[in-house]
């Protein structure tokens, strides 16, 4: 009997089993019924799209380099090559190199011939250089220069000339895209464009000439290539406005040149610009960034500002409190952070104007005022 009745229950759980399955088997065939599925068609179309989307990307590139290009070529118009020499060709540049003419590089900043350079590239102020504006070459007079800065201006004869358009060197970033032009080697390698990045800014620099040792401070650096010829020639931004003029590069590594900013010298160009002349202010002093001061070990690190070196005798500055070894902080309340500030404020002025000095010395503060001199 105990037989029998385990081989009725084996019998049920069979039956219930099999019915069991046959409904999960129903329900997934009704369920597979309800899915739809993507044919062939759909996903070409998805792969179309996807397509597009990177031949749109291609094509904002390709715009955005004839963009480039076309700036760029604007820019080039306005480069001019600068030469202590002349010779008997049309050309001051035509088959000769660099260092047989001291050639250099300008750029026109005015449409009557204002050329902007270096000075170390065209000479002190008086003195003549030569200058050649396409295949043509013009005879110029050299009317301001500041060696300490290495900038100068030339006038040529000319008019209706191109001419570049200036950015603001305090708005640049470490990591913005720049290029350099100018005329490296000779003629035929004229108008040269390099790209690259600023690579620091406010960097300063020693220049051993001879038995002298002086420093170029608030410089630009960039790894876009500068080449002997460059000196001279503009650094510009992505919108074709010039943010410097370069200067130097270090020979002992690569991808590394240096740039002065261009808002130094601003208000120089737009008074020959405007009037035709330039009355140059002085403070009468000589004076360090706070960095060169401090690698000098003349200041501490605890005070900002310009560090005064020298009183120049019988200068505007010796007819005032101001002290050798003071730190100048600010002007008429403007903060001073480079030299280049200082500069720039009093280029903006003209001899006679008054400014008030706030000066660091020791521990004391002090408000200075001091009548500006011609220089």
């Amino acid at each position: 009997m105990k037989t029998k009745k385990n081989k009725g229950g084996k019998i049920v759980i069979t039956i219930l089993s099999f019915i069991l399955l046959g409904l999960i088997g129903y329900n997934l065939y009704i369920m597979y019924q309800n899915i739809e599925i993507s044919n062939g068609y759909d996903y070409e179309a998805n792969k179309t799209s996807l397509s597009t989307d990177y031949l749109e990307t291609v094509d904002q590139v390709e715009k955005n380099s004839e963009t480039v290009a076309q700036m760029l070529e604007n820019v080039t118009g306005s480069v001019v090559g600068i030469s202590k020499l002349t010779n008997t060709g049309g050309s001051i540049l035509n088959n000769v190199t660099s260092e047989e003419l001291g050639l250099g590089t300008g750029i026109l900043v005015s449409d009557n011939g204002y050329i902007l350079s270096n000075s170390h590239v065209t000479g002190d102020k008086y003195s003549t250089c030569y200058v050649t504006i396409e295949e043509n070459t013009y005879k110029g007079t050299v009317v301001w220069s500041d060696s300490n800065l290495d900038l100068s201006i030339t006038k040529v004869q000319v008019n209706n000339m191109s001419y570049a358009k200036f950015g603001n060197s305090g708005d640049l970033k470490v990591g913005q895209q720049v290029y350099a032009i100018g005329n490296p080697i000779g003629y035929e390698f004229r108008r040269t464009v390099t790209s690259g990045i600023v690579s620091a800014l406010n960097r300063t620099i020693k220049i051993d000439d001879s038995d002298n040792t002086s420093y170029i401070s608030d410089l630009i650096q960039t790894d876009a290539t500068i080449n002997p010829g460059n000196s001279g020639g503009p650094l510009i931004n992505s919108r074709g406005e010039v943010v410097g003029i370069n200067t130097v590069k270090i020979t002992s590594a690569e991808g590394i040149g240096f740039a002065i900013p261009i808002n130094v010298v601003k208000p120089v160009v737009e008074s020959f610009k405007e009037k035709g002349s330039f009355e140059e202010a002085t403070l009468g002093i000589y004076a360090y960034d706070g960095d060169v001061a401090e690698y000098l070990n003349l200041k501490d690190k605890k005070n900002k500002g310009i560090y005064v070196s020298q009183i120049i005798a019988n200068g505007s500055a010796s007819n005032s409190d101001l002290k050798e070894g003071d730190l100048i902080t600010s002007i008429d309340g403007k903060s001073l952070n480079t030299i280049n500030d200082l500069r720039e404020y009093v280029y903006s002025k003209v001899p006679g104007d008054v400014l008030k000095l706030n000066v660091v010395r020791g521990e004391a503060n002090k408000e200075i005022d001091i009548t500006l001199g011609k220089k």
